[in-house]
């Protein structure tokens, strides 16, 4: 059976899992749009000036994905800053996805700084410090009537978080009480609301074998969380085979809800300049990626698939070739994808 066919059969079978639009989450990280459109920059749809968030309405999405860093210095998203974004998004209808990177800069598998403010805490302190700035920040949204429909505990975790107290594979116990706390920090700040669904996000979509041993050892703490995150990025995560591989293990393995949270493909040459690519880096290519992810995470199985993210599509600078918008600006064909299936 070749490549193609797999897809096709993926798609139908994800088609018969009859998931409802609701449940779904056409979902964009859009953490950095309020910064670029302060600063001037006009997207536009169809060569139409529009305001970002809605054009992303207007093309289906219905999930924002913000960051916060606790106190950054040179990147936007603190949290006035990620408040403001999320303001925006739910007077348009969005759902919100928290992502706590417990750090005031990127965190990621490569690094996990400890926000300034809690260095030289102990591991006791650095629990208690988690649990605070959690609840309060969270309780922060809640006052503001934009309380998140769900939160990520850290930022692709697969190698722990808050280094060196929760770096794994060393540091699994102080990890998992870092979680922990998290969570509870939620819970605390929530108030007599529903409590957010928590995810916890790796960077492993491709990775059938890391994904096991990172869950099954985060499972033995009992962790208490609802959705497994995954990045998918191809030229770093695998084929998409690999990927499917995965959600079908992990569906079968954990019945957890699953999210492609973090995914994007180039539209201009950028990662396959040197090695064969799985789809053209052109405007045509990005699409069909796109399509194809959102077919294979249809078709996980016992309808676990729960949505995808893209990943920073509206950006300025060196990142705009993995952007959902060229160098005008303009939408390009892949923010058009989800049209057939929120239009009617």
């Amino acid at each position: 059976m070749n490549h193609m066919t797999v897809l096709t059969a993926l798609f139908v079978c994800g088609a018969a899992c009859q998931i409802e639009a609701a449940d779904y989450a056409v979902g964009a990280d859009l953490s950095f749009l309020k910064q670029a459109e302060d600063r001037g920059t006009q997207f536009q749809d169809n060569g139409k000036p529009t305001p970002g968030l809605q054009i992303f309405k207007d093309h289906g999405y219905n999930w924002i994905r913000l960051r916060l860093f606790h106190t950054p210095t040179e990147l936007p998203n603190n949290l006035q800053y990620t408040i403001a974004c999320a303001q925006a998004a739910k007077k348009l209808g969005y759902k919100f996805l928290l992502d706590y990177h417990y750090s005031d800069t990127w965190a990621d598998p490569g690094k996990q700084f400890i926000p300034k403010a809690w260095a030289n805490m102990t591991h006791r302190q650095l629990v208690d410090a988690v649990f605070d700035y959690t609840s309060q920040t969270i309780a922060a949204f809640r006052d503001a009537g934009l309380l998140p429909d769900m939160v990520q505990i850290g930022n692709e975790i697969t190698n722990g978080m808050m280094w060196p107290d929760g770096r794994l594979p060393q540091g699994w116990d102080n990890f998992a009480a870092l979680i922990k706390a998290g969570i509870a920090g939620v819970e605390a700040g929530k108030g007599n609301n529903p409590k957010p669904r928590i995810m916890i996000h790796i960077d492993k979509g491709g990775d059938k074998a890391k994904t096991k041993a990172f869950f099954d050892k985060l499972n033995t703490y009992r962790v208490d969380y609802d959705v497994i995150g995954q990045s998918y990025y191809p030229w770093w995560h695998g084929s998409m085979l690999d990927l499917h591989d995965n959600l079908v293990f992990m569906a079968h393995e954990y019945h957890k809800d699953i999210i492609v949270v973090e995914a994007a493909y180039n539209w201009t040459p950028g990662e396959y300049t040197k090695k064969p690519a799985p789809f053209p880096e052109t405007p045509e290519g990005q699409s069909d990626f796109l399509n194809e992810l959102n077919r294979m995470i249809l078709a996980t199985p016992d309808g676990l698939g729960k949505g995808v993210f893209w990943w920073e599509p509206a950006v300025t600078g060196g990142l705009m070739r993995r952007g959902m918008f060229d160098s005008h600006y303009n939408a390009l064909p892949v923010l058009s994808v989800f049209d057939r299936f929120s239009r009617f």
